[in-house]
């Protein structure tokens, strides 16, 4: 499809973008969701196989934001428009031949400007961007372990649950148990246990990695497993005999962070909302930052010493080991580097969330963190954040919006093509099966894609060769 547009006359590219930008905002002034969001994805596409000179890709980017972000706007629902600004912030990363100011300034209008104006009207949207950005932070810390060095971790969701635990016993009446007399944390130390988090799971990551780094591959896989599920059962027992954890009833009543200030520069801007929303939109700004530190911290990491010798340990460890790289030492480096992400992350979800259970932190949870990095393609920044994305786009909504969709259509006994959908079985439910649906799509990436939908420089090399292209 790609060579077709390409062999078409510019003019001719240009006509078929402005037509579909066209349709996407006739449809959205008419107020038909459906046929909107189906032009929108196809206006997506089309930025990706037309190829017109770059300025006018940018200036079809902004215009779709823009139609994007007023049909959000003005809905409660139609969230699937939320996709789009997706599609556009992958393109900006993927497109070539434009100043990096201008990428820039187009995605930061998209996650300053558009998302908040679209959450205002749809506050599941700010939910949503908060949990890509929790899970965005988790699978960079995975992608030092898993996708740097090449080390299967299966139980990083032991280090986000320490981290979550550390904020949620002080940070709520659960230290009564344990201290007479106990007040809750001031709101203002969640900050300062995000860092105390990333000092205790990083030292927690190097007691962890001291036995298991010497076992490879599956060993360490299983072993780390194991590990991670110690940490869930104890959370889920220390009720007993003295209550730490409160067990599996959870720990609830977290304090979060005051926004009074914050509010305060709302006010001033013109933007008062509810408590509730003023909080949502907090937490989503809060998490935009730590992203992006966590993204130099990732770069910086990537092209250090350290960062050099991961990928020697991924690609070859005895080669790396011949070269003079200690083992153990870079190893544990990792494994600290990835439980500190994600234990910072934890003390972010608690404050948030205002309750932690055992039932976060699964097997199943760090399973999904590392489909995340292998969606997106390890070792690659942008696609790790792209593959978080996506799973949590498809785990909270997607499924969820095709399960609601069905249930309206029984409740109506809509008919098509002769078939009553009030005959449909309940059991067809498509939120019940996100595992499923999840294990098709790794299925389908390792058969198709095995580098991921935004691979590394290096494994796109070593899949398609030296003429790959992005």
């Amino acid at each position: 499809m790609k060579d077709f547009f390409a062999s078409l006359p510019p003019r001719v590219r240009l006509y078929i973008l402005a037509a579909l930008e066209a349709l996407t905002a006739l449809f959205l002034i008419l107020g038909y969701d459906a046929p909107a969001v189906i032009f929108a994805f196809a206006t997506v596409v089309s930025l990706t196989v037309i190829p017109p000179e770059a300025r006018w890709r940018l200036a079809g980017m902004a215009l779709l934001v823009l139609e994007a972000t007023l049909g959000l706007s003005v809905r409660m629902g139609g969230d699937l428009l939320f996709l789009a600004l997706v599609g556009v912030l992958v393109l900006l990363i993927r497109m070539k031949g434009v100043p990096v100011i201008l990428k820039v300034m187009l995605g930061a209008a998209v996650l300053l400007i558009s998302v908040p104006v679209a959450g205002f009207a749809n506050t599941f949207l700010f939910e949503l961007g908060i949990q890509i950005g929790i899970y965005s932070a988790m699978a960079l810390g995975l992608n030092v372990v898993v996708g740097m060095a090449g080390l299967l971790d299966m139980g990083y969701a032991a280090f986000f649950a320490i981290g979550a635990y550390t904020w949620a016993i002080f940070g709520s009446t659960q230290a009564a148990h344990f201290f007479a007399n106990w007040v809750p944390l001031n709101g203002n130390f969640v900050y300062l246990f995000m860092l105390f988090a990333i000092v205790t799971t990083a030292i927690t990551g190097i007691v962890i990695g001291l036995p298991a780094l010497r076992l490879r591959g599956d060993y360490l896989a299983i072993v780390t497993l194991g590990l991670g599920e110690v940490v869930r059962i104890l959370a889920n027992n220390l009720d007993h005999p003295t209550n730490i954890t409160n067990g599996p009833q959870g720990i609830s009543g977290i304090v979060k962070p005051p926004i009074d200030g914050f509010q305060a520069v709302l006010h001033v801007l013109g933007l008062p909302q509810s408590r509730a929303t003023d909080y949502q939109l907090f937490f989503y700004l809060l998490v935009l930052v730590i992203i992006g530190l966590l993204v130099l911290v990732n770069v910086n990491l990537g092209r250090s010493k350290f960062g050099r010798a991961w990928v020697a340990i991924r690609e070859d460890e005895i080669a790396a080991k011949a070269m003079g790289i200690p083992m153990t030492k870079t190893k544990l480096l990792a494994f600290a580097t990835g439980a500190a992400f994600s234990g910072a992350m934890g003390v972010l979800f608690a404050s948030q969330r205002g309750f932690v259970s055992p039932e976060t932190f699964t097997l199943t949870a760090s399973i999904t963190i590392l489909g995340m990095v292998v969606l997106g393609g390890m070792g690659s920044v942008p696609g790790v954040i792209l593959g978080a994305a996506a799973l949590t786009i498809l785990n909270l909504d997607l499924l969820k919006s095709f399960s609601e969709f069905l249930n309206t259509l029984r409740q109506n006994n809509a008919v098509f093509l002769g078939f009553h959908f009030k005959s449909l079985p309940s059991q067809v439910d498509p939120a019940k099966y996100e595992r499923l649906v999840f294990g098709i799509i790794l299925i389908l990436m390792m058969i198709y894609r095995p580098e991921g939908l935004l691979p590394e420089r290096r494994h796109q090399i070593e899949e398609h060769g030296e003429e790959a292209k992005p």
